[in-house]
């Protein structure tokens, strides 16, 4: 958990995803057509990849990813970043935590 922790806090946002996993790659998408630079560790690929899946899924992620971060908080999966996304408030997020400027 500590080093979720603390990766998630080292950039405004922050995706943790698998490398076959659509659905963090169209997380990943969504945030770069806003403008957004996140940070992205593919924990497939990671040597304690499974140390932090275990840390994901006790944080509630099911599935484990992708799992977003923005300002080192977690915001949650696909579905609570796409719903966030449609209602405005990932934008405000963002801005909020200087991911992106407008």
């Amino acid at each position: 958990m500590d080093r979720i922790n603390e990766l998630a806090k080292m950039k405004a946002a922050v995706i943790f995803t698998k490398s076959s996993c659509c659905m963090c790659h169209s997380i990943q998408t969504l945030f770069y057509e806003m403008g957004a630079g996140p940070a992205v560790y593919e924990i497939d690929r990671d040597t304690r990849g499974e140390e932090m899946e275990r840390a994901l899924q006790r944080l509630g992620c099911n599935p484990t990813v992708p799992a977003v971060f923005i300002g080192g908080k977690f915001v949650g999966s696909a579905r609570e970043v796409l719903s966030s996304h449609l209602n405005g408030s990932l934008k405000e997020k963002l801005i909020a935590a200087k991911a992106i400027w407008f």
